[in-house]
């Protein structure tokens, strides 16, 4: 049986190590003096907040970034890594958080993609095709070669990458936060697969900041701070509290006490809404739900699946085909945006620098958007009152901890934290009966999120109704009081959080009614 040789030159890696690597960029110091290494058969998580230097780092392990200071050793030789070419000659592969993968093209044709033919001018995809096989059979990576990747669930698309890295020959694989958009039963299946890499004697490095999920797969753990590292330890060491201590550099609060709340009127109610998406296929299919004052309701599901046509048709933002929207007993169904605002919602929108503020607008500017023509910040309803815009910012900067130079400051400066915490601010300082939540912790660091979240549980238990709509199961399951799935533009079950059975919720977003 004649099949397609692992590319030539690759190492066996047994050690790589990474000694006091130094990255600069204009006025930020990436990565300071850093040291970090990965054995063969080993998981090595890589923890810290945005901007902690994570990705700078391997980077500069893949090559797309050069240390200014530092070295990296292969089994004790020292290498120089200058473009993702040499990465993957030395056996290092580099599993992106977004996929790189070519949709209108098979999976072989996407592993076979930039890589000389064995047959010179004629094209070798069945040989592809079959060394893809028996990876996949080795490694237990389902995944037909020959079908097109717009084909494949998203799981399975991440099937591919790494086949590919391991195709070239990977022995040592860095995956960026390789979960993100995963199901609960593609995680423990992507943690199948990656024990057996491990097992096999692959090094791997594992990128993420879901704490549960660095203890359950990782041996070691190194968590950088600020662009230093703070420590590396054995992840039979390590607890939640302390890692989350580690990456903030104080203690984190990560569990809620919610108290129960006695429930006020239905301030929302969807009955039978549907609406189109941007690209003109049925974005929300018949969906009906309601919110009362004094819960929050959270909406779980993979990315694109009618949650942002949902919060953008409650917002005013989108037409609704059919079906009706009232807030407070009123048809708001296709009003304008300020009608709906008017009525008492505040919506936190998930694309906060695109939909939630104006990035050539100052703080101050960015808080008063929606209120600018209120008398409270004018004189007479006409002209604006910039004493009293600068006075309220104050206050919100105060109250909000928001991490500013001044009122004045251009909010494009602000880190996506503090601006989260400003949009927070804006539409929690209008008192909403109604709040949409949407993604309010996406890109935001652990202690800005536990800001955040002690904020919303705030707002429930002032008595408001807030829908939550979240990709991450851990904060819909630590916020919310019930949760209702989406899925293709449906809403497909409801589960009330004490009783939430992690395997049934992942099953429900897969379409599947089934329990596990």
């Amino acid at each position: 049986m004649t099949t397609t040789p692992l590319p030539t030159g690759h190492k066996r890696i047994d050690l790589l190590e990474m000694k006091s690597i130094v990255k600069r960029f204009p006025g930020v110091l990436a990565a300071d003096h850093i040291d970090f290494d990965v054995r063969s058969g080993e998981i090595h998580a890589l923890l810290g907040e945005n901007g902690a230097g994570k990705s700078t780092l391997m980077k500069m392990l893949y090559g797309l970034y050069h240390p200014d200071e530092g070295q990296i050793l292969i089994n004790g030789e020292p290498t120089i890594i200058e473009r993702p070419q040499d990465a993957i000659k030395h056996g290092i592969g580099m599993i992106h958080q977004h996929f790189m993968l070519v949709p209108s093209l098979t999976v072989a044709e996407n592993v076979a993609l930039g890589m000389k033919s064995s047959r010179g001018m004629r094209l070798d995809i069945d040989l592809v095709v079959q060394r893809l096989q028996e990876l996949s059979e080795a490694y237990n990576l389902k995944v037909d070669p020959t079908l097109p990747i717009w084909q494949l669930a998203v799981g399975e698309q991440q099937r591919v990458e790494i086949l590919r890295a391991l195709y070239k020959g990977a022995a040592l694989l860095i995956l960026d936060e390789p979960t993100a958009v995963l199901t609960p039963q593609e995680v423990d299946d992507l943690f199948v697969i990656l024990n057996q890499l491990s097992d096999d004697g692959h090094a791997l490095v594992f990128i993420s900041h879901k704490l549960h999920e660095v203890l359950e797969i990782s041996k070691q753990i190194t968590v950088l701070r600020d662009g230093k590292r703070v420590n590396s330890i054995s992840t039979s060491d390590a607890t939640k509290p302390l890692l989350a201590e580690m990456m903030v550099g104080r203690p984190v609060l990560l569990e809620y006490d919610k108290e129960p709340q006695a429930l006020q009127d239905e301030r929302l109610v969807l009955n039978n809404v549907s609406a189109l998406s941007n690209r003109g296929t049925v974005g929300l299919d018949d969906v009906s739900l309601s919110i009362r004052g004094g819960e929050i309701v959270g909406i779980a599901g993979v990315s694109g699946n009618g949650q942002q046509e949902l919060a953008q048709c409650i917002a005013g933002l989108r037409s609704v085909t059919s079906g009706t929207v009232f807030f407070a007993g009123q048809n708001m169904t296709n009003k304008s945006p300020s009608r709906v605002n008017a009525m008492g919602l505040s919506y936190i929108p998930e694309e906060r620098m695109i939909d939630g503020v104006i990035k050539e607008f100052s703080v101050a500017e960015n808080l008063v958007l929606q209120d600018h023509d209120h008398t409270k910040f004018t004189w007479g309803g006409i002209f604006m009152n910039f004493r009293k815009i600068k006075e309220a910012c104050q206050e919100a900067i105060k109250a909000y901890e928001i991490k500013t130079p001044g009122t004045d400051t251009l909010i494009k400066n602000l880190s996506g934290g503090n601006i989260q915490k400003l949009v927070l601010a804006r539409e929690l300082s209008r008192e909403p009966s109604v709040l949409i939540a949407a993604q309010p912790t996406r890109g935001v660091d652990i202690g800005a999120s536990e800001y955040i979240h002690q904020r919303l549980l705030d707002e429930r238990d002032n008595g408001t109704a807030i829908m939550l709509i979240s990709e991450d199961l851990d904060e819909i399951r630590a916020l919310s009081d019930r949760i209702l799935v989406m899925f293709e533009g449906r809403i497909v079950g409801e589960v009330i959080n004490d009783n939430v059975d992690i395997e049934h919720l992942g099953m429900l977003m897969t379409g599947s009614s089934e329990k596990v």
